[in-house]
């Protein structure tokens, strides 16, 4: 544990946590912050800190570290929990077992997942669950957005039913939304989970969010990777056995419905024309569980409904992670196995998606709609909206996947100058694979001439986004010593194709990564055929 961390602990008084207890046989009677305000109030930073302080002292299959910072210099914590020497990745690796990274708060207005990951380790280090451990690593990152957390305020969310205390804020520190991250790193929020990525290199990995919008009847929503280029095999597990399942104990344990995360177009939010149906969410890899799967991984993304009680949203978080993490430590192995597999297949010379678009179902599905309540908050007075318990049946086609829009085959290696330090920095710092000419060459290759580029009036996430026509032609160059050679018959070849192909619709050309574009021009980034 760091020395951050331990002073943060020691200068907490109460705050909404009790005091940390010296024995593991005490550990229930610790409270979150909600726990002991009536769940009036989410958890600070510092509340956080002192309850990781907590359950690292009372168990010793939990292990406190950290594995980054944010940009006003924060330290994001980390629970390690399982049968491993210590939080290390060197140590986890050895274990030989199925890692599973839970992360909460990115977000931080949606603050059931950090709640409920504290509620967990918990549970954990008081000796629940303990059969998880015999095939299971946890990493437990209750506040990725802790910046964010503490700017706490009353109208944060609104409708949303509580905290009434208040809530942080979607945005970073930097104004950023670090859910639109993942592709390109401009956090340090996003470099510091980029480099959690590196060096312990879970297996499975969930983001914990709330939703709101359409007013249905499930207590929770999910959804598995979106984009099409992710492994078969990925997909095929979480769609065809794991959610599922999940779906199955959750009902078995609560009576409560979760399916796949949906909206349902409504006209007065700039929907006209829209077929009435069930709409999934952006297959970008900007997005944490999109990008999880084109690094082979299960990605699994949790959204509680923002119109359920704080209290309920929390539980429906927590056994939502149950669900998921039994079914984990059922089929351990074979996670491992789908995943190693999928690092070993090369995606060199097939067609990969550059752009996606929704598919429609065959046949109409059964969505539970639903209605709530109206009421107003004890302090502001804006409006709140609670969950009725109701369910209206609907049938309507579900949107819910996406099939490949424009393709492309994917080539041998992408060939870039040593000018375009940023963009391999960025590329070393997914993990990808940088090799570099020791000698000049004259190679065959391939060279994107723009016929055409438009960039965005308007900025997004502090970048302007750009969009590039043009076609690929044969050309020989000389190129010199020091030129990267990055190979996508690598374990991250997909994510490889999807951030230098300069038609990619979340590449390094789309946020403008790689200078200025000119129609007539060159891209910069070669590739071999």
């Amino acid at each position: 544990m760091t020395p951050r961390l331990r002073s943060a602990a020691l200068a907490l008084a109460l705050a909404g946590c009790a005091a940390a207890p010296a024995a593991a046989q005490e550990v229930r009677a610790l409270r979150t912050r909600p726990e002991s305000t009536d769940y009036r109030e989410t958890s600070r930073y510092a509340d956080v800190v002192a309850f990781l302080e907590a359950v690292d002292r009372a168990s010793p299959r939990v292990h406190l570290t950290t594995f980054g910072y944010t940009a006003e210099g924060r330290a994001l914590p980390l629970a390690v929990v399982g049968r491993v020497a210590d939080a290390s990745p060197r140590a986890v690796r050895a274990a030989g077992k199925t890692v599973v990274f839970i992360q909460g708060n990115i977000h931080a207005g949606e603050v059931e997942g950090k709640e409920a990951a504290l509620a967990l380790l918990r549970a954990l280090a008081a000796g629940e669950h303990a059969a998880w451990l015999d095939s299971l690593v946890l990493l437990v990152a209750p506040i990725y957005n802790a910046d964010g957390n503490e700017r706490v305020a009353l109208a944060n969310r609104p409708l949303q039913h509580g905290p009434v205390g208040g809530m942080g804020t979607r945005a970073s520190a930097q104004g950023l939304n670090l859910n639109r991250d993942y592709s390109r790193l401009d956090a340090p929020e996003s470099r510091s989970a980029a480099a959690l990525l590196r060096a312990y290199d879970p297996h499975v990995l969930l983001d914990l969010h709330t939703t709101n919008g359409t007013r249905h009847a499930y207590h929770l929503t999910y959804a598995p990777p979106l984009h099409p280029n992710t492994d078969s095999a990925v997909v095929a597990l979480l769609r065809g056995e794991w959610l599922p399942a999940v779906t199955r104990e959750v009902r078995r344990r609560t009576g409560w419905e979760t399916y796949y995360y949906g909206n349902v177009p409504s006209a007065d939010e700039g929907n006209q024309g829209a077929e009435r149906g069930w709409y999934t969410y952006d297959h970008r890899p900007r997005f944490s569980s999109n990008y999880w799967g084109l690094r082979n991984r299960f990605g699994i993304l949790s959204e509680a409904y923002a119109y359920l009680s704080f209290r309920d949203r929390i539980e429906a978080t927590g056994r939502f992670v149950e669900a998921v993490l039994d079914y984990a430590h059922a089929h351990a192995g074979r996670i491992r196995h789908l995943a190693a597999e999928a690092d070993a297949r090369s995606v060199v010379g097939r067609e990969l998606a550059l752009t996606a678009r929704l598919r429609r179902s065959d046949q109409p599905v059964e969505i539970l709609l639903g209605e709530v309540d109206e009421g107003r908050h004890p302090y502001t007075g804006a409006l709140m909206l609670l969950r009725r318990d109701v369910r209206r049946p609907e049938r309507m086609f579900e949107f819910g996947t996406f099939v490949p829009g424009e393709v492309e085959r994917a080539p041998a290696a992408y060939l870039l100058p040593a000018a375009l330090g940023d963009a391999l920095d960025r590329l070393e710092a997914h993990g990808v694979r940088v090799e570099r000419l020791a000698a000049p060459a004259r190679l065959r290759v391939e060279e994107f001439r723009v016929d055409s580029t438009r960039v965005a009036e308007r900025p997004f996430e502090g970048r302007r986004p750009r969009s590039v026509w043009g076609s690929w032609r044969p050309a020989e160059r000389e190129l010199p010593a020091g030129t990267a050679v990055v190979r996508v018959d690598q374990p991250l070849g997909r994510l490889v194709f999807t951030l230098l192909e300069p038609r990619s619709d979340d590449g390094f050309a789309a946020w403008n990564l790689l200078g200025e574009l000119e129609a007539g021009g060159a891209y910069p980034v070669l590739r071999t055929p």
